[in-house]
């Protein structure tokens, strides 16, 4: 797996390096690649193994080492009769070795590691939930650099528009046809252009900044982020990862009643003991003497009060707690689908309106042109309309962005 990322970084870097531009769906690919939760992932499979390896060795032997030394206020005397029989020493000497081996529990050992798996998958399912609501951030910083960038060529062309005719009335003043001091108007407006543009990029810079820590990957303030074409369908069903939690959670659920159903069945062991000790198994013979035992165990818990029976309605009653749960998100989920669709509605309505106005606008601004140049108006009242066309223009680009992040944010939200 980690080579594997490295491979698509590297076919990242050397793409966006190759075309100095960037696309959304490549901030997406990037940030749950190298966000810093990516890290919790293999952590939890690490943290996995070792408690599953845990588990397991209840199939492997158990070894214990006892070693005692007593000393007893009295023992047993023989009679008279056997007087020949030496007495027991009060003080006794013991040192044994156990081994006992499970050999059948119900199938309790597969069960926990089976829960153990459940609840992995679980964990790795809500980190990649946590990675997917960061996409709706991504959102908010990439078309918020798309604005920058569309206000930032609309300035230039602003620019470029006032220096042409700067020039025109410039050469107008020379041949007396403008009035003087025209040009100053013109060159104060350029002035400002100069000071809109500065801090639209100092503000695209920030954002850009933001989005590459977010991401952890450089990106130079002169890359070209490419203006997506969103592609939203509303009949489309909900797919978000949360719902896969919610799904795992009762898996879980599943899995733990299948542990406690086994909690209560039959365990059955073998063990060996071997020891050395005074006295040993035969209590006449006062001396020390090696000794073994081999046999089997069985434990079998037959009634437990119903402890067993009532964790399993209360695991049950858990997983009634999680189909709630679920279909709180689904109607939640809905309801802000709903107010996003609304937002794209309402845009589109602004962008078909923006059109018109920006079309009226322009045919204005040719009209005080042409009277400027022929000095019916003032350079500052063609200012004016120039001012005028250029917000419009800004309103209808805002606009169009704010639309394809309306699709975005609504594709997000609905796991699309």
């Amino acid at each position: 797996m980690k080579y594997l990322s490295c491979i698509l970084l590297v076919l990242f870097t050397f793409q966006i390096q190759a075309q100095e531009q960037i696309s959304l769906e490549t901030c997406y690919q990037l940030v749950t690649q190298n966000y810093p939760l990516v890290k919790q992932t293999e952590l939890l499979e690490a943290q996995n193994k070792l408690e599953a390896a845990v588990i397991s060795t209840s199939k492997l032997p158990k070894i214990d080492l006892d070693a005692y030394a007593t000393y007893q206020s009295e023992v047993i005397e023989f009679p008279v009769a056997m007087s020949g029989v030496e007495p027991l020493n009060k003080d006794q000497y013991r040192a044994t070795v156990t081994v006992n081996q499970l050999i059948y529990n119900g199938g309790a050992t597969t069960a926990a590691l089976d829960l153990k798996s459940a609840q992995l998958k679980t964990k790795q399912k809500q980190i990649e939930v946590q990675l997917y609501q960061l996409k709706l951030q991504i959102n908010q910083l990439y078309f918020s650099i798309l604005l920058a960038q569309e206000s930032d060529a609309l300035l230039k062309a602003k620019h470029t528009l006032l220096e042409a005719k700067l020039k025109e009335i410039q050469s107008g003043i020379k041949n007396g046809s403008v009035v003087p001091s025209s040009d100053n108007v013109l060159e104060a407006e350029l002035l400002k252009v100069d000071q809109q543009s500065k801090a639209v990029n100092s503000n695209k810079k920030t954002l850009i900044e933001t989005l590459s820590t977010l991401i952890t990957f450089p990106l130079d303030a002169s890359i070209v982020f490419e203006t997506p074409i969103v592609v939203h369908d509303i009949q489309h069903q909900i797919s978000r990862p949360e719902l896969d939690v919610f799904q795992l959670k009762k898996d879980e659920i599943e899995n733990s009643e299948n542990l406690i159903s086994k909690q209560n069945a039959p365990k059955l062991l073998g063990f060996a003991t071997g020891g050395y000790g005074n006295p040993g198994l035969n209590i006449l013979d006062n001396s020390f003497q090696p000794f073994y035992t081999v046999g089997l165990k069985l434990n079998w818990n037959v009634f437990d009060w119903n402890a067993n029976k009532k964790q399993r309605e209360s695991l049950s009653i858990t997983k009634d707690i999680i189909e709630n749960e679920t279909e709180i998100f689904k109607l939640n989920t809905n309801i802000e689908l709903n107010k996003q669709q609304d937002e794209i509605n309402k845009i589109e309505d602004f962008i078909s309106s923006d059109k018109q106005i920006v079309t009226l606008r322009e045919t204005v601004l040719q009209t005080a042109a042409s009277q400027l140049q022929n000095g019916v108006i003032t350079a500052s009242a063609y200012l004016i309309e120039l001012t005028n066309l250029y917000e419009d223009e800004q309103t209808l680009a805002a606009h169009k962005i704010q639309l394809e992040l309306a699709k975005a944010n609504y594709n997000i939200i609905k796991g699309q």
